[in-house]
């Protein structure tokens, strides 16, 4: 796994990077809100701006995530979706699971139990 950043404040973002059969594997620990969206952005394209067509982006270890986090992962799923290629979620916890089907993203991005689950849906 390659981190993003990782900060030792309780509740701050951190995001490590893997790959899983050609899938990139986005890990993502913390809160997501405004202060964290643009890292959050960044996180989800690669490098020089190209967006991996393959995406799981695990939420396991997000506790809390606000309409900042809608909007990135919006834009993401517009992204791969522009070059044929697709997002995915795993492992949010019931609270932010529960945002995402509110707001309907749950239709747009499948959202899938484990990081297993969502590569080989």
């Amino acid at each position: 796994m390659t981190p993003i950043q990782s900060v030792d404040q309780p509740g701050r973002l951190s995001v490590e990077h893997s790959a899983i059969d050609g899938i990139r594997v986005v890990t993502v620990r913390g809160e997501i809100d405004h202060t964290v969206k643009d890292m959050l952005s960044e996180a989800l394209l690669s490098p020089g701006g190209a967006t991996p067509p393959r995406t799981v982006v695990d939420l396991s270890g997000v506790t809390f995530m606000d309409s900042s986090g809608i909007s990135v992962f919006i834009g993401a799923y517009q992204a791969v979706s522009d070059t044929q290629g697709w997002l995915r979620i795993a492992g949010a916890q019931e609270a932010v699971l529960r945002i995402l089907q509110i707001v309907g993203m749950d239709t747009l991005i499948s959202c899938h139990p484990t990081i297993e689950q969502a590569v080989n849906a």
